[in-house]
């Protein structure tokens, strides 16, 4: 871990009450070529973008942390950057804080790219909450918790693996 790099698109964001459940550090990944219409944070998107940072420079910054329930993964797009946001992913647990992750594939895309790279199962087996699908403008609501349109899931994925199957967060639904 000492020599990754993660590319960001913005330093950590401590205490977010709305991206995701409790008081989080949001971490803001650069990088994402789903290009949804109407995406609140398309500044984030050119992979060139942003700034480098060591994963485990982010890794401490994590450690430090105080008062936080978890910590969200957003961006861009995380899966972008499979290895780094693993190695965070790790960190995040190992700092007993709660990881949700916001991406713009689905459940089912992860599980079928997995099959050829191996790692997104890995990524998968230490992600706590999945957000998972690509913003869609036509179904914006501010109905739904967590979630800009409502065709997005919130997946609780230990259970998803377990069950073989999508299971959804209830409270959310």
């Amino acid at each position: 871990m000492d020599e990754l790099q993660v590319r960001l698109a913005a330093p950590l964001q401590p205490d977010s009450i709305v991206d995701g459940e409790g008081i989080r550090t949001v971490i803001w990944f650069q990088g994402c070529s789903h290009d949804c219409p109407g995406c609140h944070n398309p500044s984030s998107h050119d992979f060139n973008g942003g700034f480098l940072a060591n994963v485990q420079d982010i890794a401490e910054e994590i450690a430090k942390l105080e008062f936080q329930d978890g910590i969200t993964f957003s961006g861009g797009d995380p899966l972008f950057q499979p290895e780094a946001l693993l190695a965070l992913l790790k960190a995040t647990h190992n700092n007993k804080l709660n990881a949700w992750v916001y991406t713009g594939f689905t459940y089912e895309q992860l599980l079928k790219m997995a099959e050829e790279k191996p790692i997104y199962r890995e990524v998968l087996e230490n992600i706590d909450i999945l957000v998972d699908g690509r913003f869609v403008l036509a179904l914006k609501s501010f109905e739904v918790m967590f979630r800009g349109s409502s065709n997005q899931r919130i997946i609780d994925v230990p259970k998803s693996l377990a069950q073989g199957k999508v299971v959804l967060v209830e409270k959310y639904v």
